[in-house]
């Protein structure tokens, strides 16, 4: 059988778990939540005592405790001693049609499968068939590969974007595979929604793959031949991390194949249940009138005091060109709109100001956040400010990318914080 190289992809041997609850089982992306505690509290509540995805990831909220290369350690023992008991079925070479319902109600459809990681390149203008959407920040790195490097198992929560206007990927697989019985079925921890995942993994189905690939590389080549298959929606670090474990790998003459891929979940970005997020900013330290008169000054338009939250947030998300600022002042939340006269992503006029804002001011620091929710609650916290940003459009996704590159780091997220990926399939690895 023809494999699936030429589009930088795989047929993995997955890994599920036997008899194992899904609730407590999977859990969401480690990138979640990285200024709630609260929440990982609840998630090792929830799964306390029993098999789960939790202990085989480091959430990234502890990526500077104390206590980190003990936690890897733990990480690293819990995947070998999943694989040594019976927590998982037999290894079985497919890829998985997944559907998830989430906590919004919303309905996204995916297929899981490897890719090629020499396909792959996250540096700006690359022509490879896989890129990335994002700038990404090379010493953020590193303690990701101290996690990767050695580890037993890997786990997907990157999830690719494919630019499939005609539907006849993941949605033609979708409508063979769901006559079967489900390999997994199951309510997902903290009222994230509902998941269901079909094998993938007779001749038709892949065969069906293979020639929906084929024309939709046909369809995403440029005039100087370089095709465009998939771009990095979620996970772009985690894929980096992938990428530069392996060149390290094979630099040291490895023979390992398993490290040249990684499992990712394909998401049509025409897809009605995936919704893109702008992903919000909060600085730390910093005096909030300096900051919007700053802002202000580096991208324009006018201040405006907004009386409320729903206020706020209405005012900037019909507006392409709207950031709201959040803060407490004497103990009470402050809600300041900057309305300007941007054209395209806010994100890439936005992001340029911070930095230079932040320059050479070493009390300030700055953090990522998904969620509307978060910037509010947050922006009530004494020391923070929040920046609420306007929403990212799906349109001329691919080409943007194609012409201009990669977007400021952290520019858009695919949903709301808990509609992210969860932790599922598992796939052997060093």
């Amino acid at each position: 059988m023809e494999n699936f190289e030429s589009f930088g992809l795989t047929v993995p041997e997955i890994l599920l778990p036997a008899h194992t609850d899904i609730r407590t089982w999977s859990v969401i992306a480690c990138d979640q939540y990285t200024q709630d505690a609260g929440y990982w509290q609840k998630a090792a509540r929830e799964t306390e005592g029993r098999p789960s995805t939790l202990n085989m990831i480091l959430p990234e909220i502890y990526l500077s405790a104390a206590d980190k290369k003990t936690r890897i350690e733990s990480i690293k023992a819990a995947m070998r001693q999943y694989l040594d008991s019976n927590i998982f079925r037999p290894a079985q070479r497919k890829c998985m049609y997944v559907e998830r319902k989430t906590g919004c109600g919303r309905t996204r459809r995916g297929l899981v499968a490897a890719i090629d990681l020499e396909k792959y390149d996250w540096k700006p203008f690359s022509k490879t068939l896989i890129r990335a959407t994002e700038a990404t920040i090379e010493e953020r790195l590193p303690p990701r590969m101290e996690i990767r490097n050695g580890a037993p198992l890997e786990l997907p929560h990157i999830m690719l974007l494919v630019n499939d206007k005609e539907r006849s990927l993941i949605e033609k697989t979708g409508e063979a595979v769901r006559q079967n019985e489900p390999d997994y079925d199951g309510d997902l921890m903290l009222n994230a929604g509902h998941i269901t995942g079909w094998a993938v993994k007779t001749e038709e189905d892949l065969d069906r793959i293979r020639a929906a690939l084929h024309s939709i590389k046909e369809q995403n080549t440029d005039a100087d031949g370089n095709p465009f298959l998939f771009a990095a929606g979620d996970g772009n670090h985690s894929l980096a991390t992938a990428k530069a474990v392996w060149d390290e790998y094979k630099k040291a003459g490895g023979t390992n194949e398993n490290v040249r891929y990684a499992l990712a979940e394909i998401v049509n970005i025409y897809d009605p249940g995936l919704t893109f997020e702008p992903i919000h900013r909060v600085l730390f330290g910093c005096n909030p009138d300096r900051l919007i008169s700053f802002a202000a000054e580096k991208l324009g338009g006018t201040i405006v005091q907004e009386k409320t939250e729903a206020s706020l947030e209405e005012h900037v998300k019909n507006a392409e060109n709207n950031f709201g600022f959040v803060y407490a002042e004497n103990g009470k939340p402050q809600y300041v709109r900057l309305s300007t006269g941007i054209t395209g992503l806010a994100v890439s006029r936005l992001q340029p100001a911070l930095d230079e804002f932040m320059a050479g001011k070493k009390e300030l620091a700055i953090d990522y956040i998904h969620g509307t929710q978060e910037v509010f609650r947050l922006g009530k916290k004494d020391g923070a400010v929040c920046i609420l940003l306007p929403p990212i459009a799906k349109d001329s996704f691919f080409e943007t990318i194609a012409r201009r590159g990669p977007l400021p780091r952290k520019s858009f997220s695919m949903g709301e914080a808990d509609e992210k990926r969860f932790y599922l399939e598992c796939r052997r690895l060093f």
